[in-house]
């Protein structure tokens, strides 16, 4: 059995997914971000940077407790014989490469853009300039990529197609005008959006 700590968010979702995808047995123990449970002492005791999503595996002979969403993702897609991850050094490099384009650009940008449009008070015009500017140029290299691939990674449906979903999908809803130009990632998103697990995944994460 898994424990899975998260909240409603990009990074919980595309954790969510993954265990649906999976069809493993996992129990919710939902984090009120609001009132700071993730900074509770239990919390950090199983991520000392108070951030979801966590998990702890309790199958395990003895469990793992693992933080940060993609690194949840790489667990558990090693641990169930590469599902969702490919098989070769070359084919799991690659999946890499797009899992981490989403850690290091898709996510803070896309989110230092929502912020900036609907917490920042007041307003700051550069800032949101410089981010919604970044986040079309980060939409770009996502279409281009989808341009010549069915899914991020190549012909096959991986764990860095999961973590770039959730984001994709949350700015589609909350800042389309990003996504003007970007006909292939949309595609790619409803194609996603259709899967059995990740309906459920998102239905449940709602």
């Amino acid at each position: 059995m898994i424990d899975f700590y998260t909240a409603h968010t990009p990074n919980g979702r595309k954790v969510w997914i993954m265990l649906e995808e999976l069809g493993i047995p996992y129990k919710v123990h939902e984090i009120d971000l609001k009132k700071g449970e993730q900074k509770t002492p239990e919390f950090l005791a199983m991520n000392p940077n108070g951030r979801i999503p966590v998990i702890v595996d309790n199958s395990a002979i003895d469990s793992v407790t693992v933080f940060e969403s993609a690194a949840i993702l790489y667990y558990l897609a090693s641990k169930y014989e590469g599902r969702f991850f490919g098989y070769g050094l070359d084919e799991r490099t690659y999946v890499m490469e797009w899992m981490m384009f989403q850690m290091s650009a898709v996510g803070p940008n896309f989110g230092n853009l929502h912020y900036g449009q609907n917490s920042m008070d007041p307003k700051v015009p550069a800032f949101i300039e410089r981010f919604e500017k970044e986040s079309k140029r980060i939409v770009g290299v996502l279409e281009i990529q989808l341009g010549k691939n069915e899914y991020l990674a190549g012909g096959n449906y991986t764990i860095a197609d999961m973590c770039t979903y959730t984001w994709v999908a949350a700015m589609l809803e909350k800042q389309p005008q990003i996504f003007t130009d970007a006909p292939k990632v949309k595609q790619w998103a409803q194609k996603i959006s259709e899967r059995p697990a990740v309906q459920k995944a998102m239905a449940l994460s709602l």
